[in-house]
């Protein structure tokens, strides 16, 4: 009942979507699988009356996103401070050409989280760099030599619980309208995807060093509870 609960909240006044709310999803597992897909994300807020959006690596853990930045970090500094951020990300699937301009569109699934971040400290900082790195190219952290305290006291790790957000999805060929269904103009969908290419060598890698398994099979999407 409480995890029913939780899952029901993500849907608020804020994050029922007003257009095309037949393309909106609220539940947990359908939010988290586009947030996993995705490399980065856009943190929106406003700092001085000004505002920005920000785009950034970050990593997820349960129902806890995670962002990192230098300590110096504007954006960093002013979130620490509690004020309302939106944070996106989009996942373009593909150009969905119509036989007119007005019904060219997008297939895309994206997702906005609303809330307030907090600083994290301590040991959660370390756990949440891991987290972060895990999310970009899952089997790397293991390989590469962890920050050391200068590096984690020049770095800033917020979190922002997901309590308040919302999906988008479109899919599926274009929506003509019927008095353009026998124009002499190819429709259709062209799908796009992230393919990864050769890994490239840094020049001063000693030879003979092999490609970890983890950059060869780039093993994306992927899950995660």
């Amino acid at each position: 009942m409480a995890q029913a609960r939780a899952v029901a909240g993500l849907k608020t006044p804020r994050t029922r979507l007003k257009r095309r709310p037949n393309r909106g999803h609220h539940d947990f597992a359908t939010i988290a699988a586009i947030l996993d897909e995705a490399f980065y994300c856009h943190v929106a807020f406003v700092a001085g009356g000004q505002p920005y959006a920000i785009p950034t690596n970050f990593g997820r853990k349960g129902r806890t996103l995670y962002i990192h930045g230098s300590f110096a970090s504007r954006m960093l500094n002013a979130l620490a401070k509690g004020i309302p951020l939106c944070l996106t990300v989009t996942l373009v699937d593909g150009l969905v050409l119509a036989r007119s301009a007005f019904h060219m569109s997008v297939n895309y699934r994206s997702v906005m989280v609303l809330g307030r971040a907090t600083l994290v400290d301590g040991g959660e900082k370390e756990s949440a760099l891991e987290i972060i790195s895990e999310h970009i190219l899952p089997g790397r952290w293991a390989d590469v030599r962890w920050p050391n305290r200068k590096e984690l006291k020049a770095t800033t790790v917020l979190k922002l619980a997901i309590t308040e957000a919302s999906a988008k999805i479109r899919s599926g060929p274009p929506v003509d309208d019927d008095a353009d269904l026998s124009l002499q103009c190819w429709a259709g969908v062209m799908p796009l995807k992230l393919v990864p290419g050769e890994p490239v060598a840094d020049a001063q890698l000693p030879a003979g060093t092999a490609v970890p398994h983890y950059a060869r099979r780039f093993p994306r999407p992927r899950g995660q509870d």
